[in-house]
């Protein structure tokens, strides 16, 4: 029963306890390099101007679109 903790939410968005783990992994790792960069960049506003929203948009696109396209790969057309 409390095994169901570990797999419910993964099964829910397509997948395995374990490709859940990297996946949030790699998210949160990206988060985190991402909000680095965004702290450098308040104090020096010419470096890595960029770092943050690219982040948030390639982010965007794993999460969400692409997340989308392999639920319903017509509802993208």
């Amino acid at each position: 029963m409390r095994l169901k903790l570990f797999t419910v939410h993964p099964a829910s968005v397509g997948e395995t306890y374990l490709g859940h783990c990297r996946n949030a992994l790699g998210f949160g790792v990206s988060m985190v390099v991402a909000g680095f960069a965004c702290i450098v960049h308040a104090f020096f506003p010419f470096a890595y101007v960029h770092t943050g929203s690219n982040a948030i948009r390639q982010l965007n696109d794993r999460m969400v679109v692409n997340r989308r396209a392999r639920a319903d790969p017509e509802q993208l057309d």
